[in-house]
């Protein structure tokens, strides 16, 4: 496989959601780029692994403000792609050559994630927030607040 194209099937109908989507697909996108680059590779899957890991932040404040009912379901879903991507820093560390087979791994992944399990929650979040890029604009940065103490 090689790059991940954004198409409209992708969009969950919330901006800033879509935008987030977007750049992990950029980050996928260049982790192939790199694919017999060790030293590279290793800073985009640091860069994308903690953008990923942010972004599942959000989206499960967002759901958990909506009332989202299948939040804990989702999380799941969420910590085990977190550990399944654990195993794989840990092969890349030990030196083994895992580039084509997470990049594989995280294009099924990704684009089943978004048409699945995150167009289930879309309705929610634009129930209670609209589509309103500013709404959830605030409602991100009330996030970061929280997390870091800002």
């Amino acid at each position: 496989m090689a790059h991940i194209e954004w198409a409209d099937e992708l969009s969950v109908g919330i901006e800033a959601i879509d935008k987030q989507h977007k750049r992990i697909i950029e980050y996928v996108n260049k982790l192939y780029d790199n694919l017999h680059d060790r030293r590279a590779m290793a800073e985009v899957l640091a860069d994308a692994v903690e953008y990923t890991e942010s972004h599942f932040g959000f989206e499960e404040t967002m759901m958990e403000e909506a009332g989202y009912p299948y939040l804990r379901a989702h999380k799941r879903i969420h910590d085990l792609f977190v550990r399944r991507v654990g195993k794989y820093k840990e092969r890349f560390v030990a030196g083994e050559d895992i580039g084509e087979e997470l990049h594989d791994t995280l294009v099924r992944w990704l684009i089943t994630h978004i048409k699945s399990e995150d167009a289930n929650y879309s309705a929610s979040l634009i129930a209670r927030f609209g589509k309103d890029e500013a709404k959830i604009t605030k409602k991100k940065k009330s996030w970061f607040a929280r997390l870091f103490g800002d």
